[in-house]
């Protein structure tokens, strides 16, 4: 794996969380919803009795359960990669480098931010990858 792969795995958990996060939102939806009456009669001999909300609870309880689990994970990571980025010597490298892979800015916020332009902070970035050292063993998603 390569520091640039390495560093990029918490910005892809965290898009992940966030999209774990939307599908909760939506289910919690569907459980609120009301739904109409079933005024047709209905023959059933056996078969699930639970309301419709309860399955839609069901899968919100264990993708939040999911979810914490990422996050922990997420934390865990980030704590690694601020780690991996304090030996990192030149301080703009290791600027840019936070600035990118812990509070997941843009080129233009990072040089805006360390008063740079686009090439001299991605020139930052190119030599601040070349001295990032990997731990051994790093956490991988």
């Amino acid at each position: 794996m390569t520091a640039k792969e390495y560093l990029r795995q918490a910005y892809r958990l965290d898009q992940k969380i966030s999209s774990d996060l939307e599908e909760v939102a939506s289910l919690r939806e569907m459980a609120i919803s009301v739904s109409s009456p079933q005024l047709a009669e209905r023959v059933q001999t056996s078969g699930n009795t639970d309301a419709p909300f309860v399955r839609a609870l069901e899968k919100i309880m264990n993708l939040e359960e999911r979810i914490n689990k990422e996050i922990d994970l997420l934390m865990e990571l980030k704590k690694e990669i601020r780690t991996v980025i304090t030996t990192v010597e030149d301080t703009d490298e290791r600027m840019v480098l936070k600035y990118r892979y812990v509070h997941n800015y843009t080129w233009e916020q990072i040089g805006n931010v360390l008063h740079a332009d686009a090439r001299t902070v991605r020139r930052w970035h190119g030599k601040a990858l070349q001295h990032v050292i990997l731990p051994d063993n790093s956490i991988t998603i």
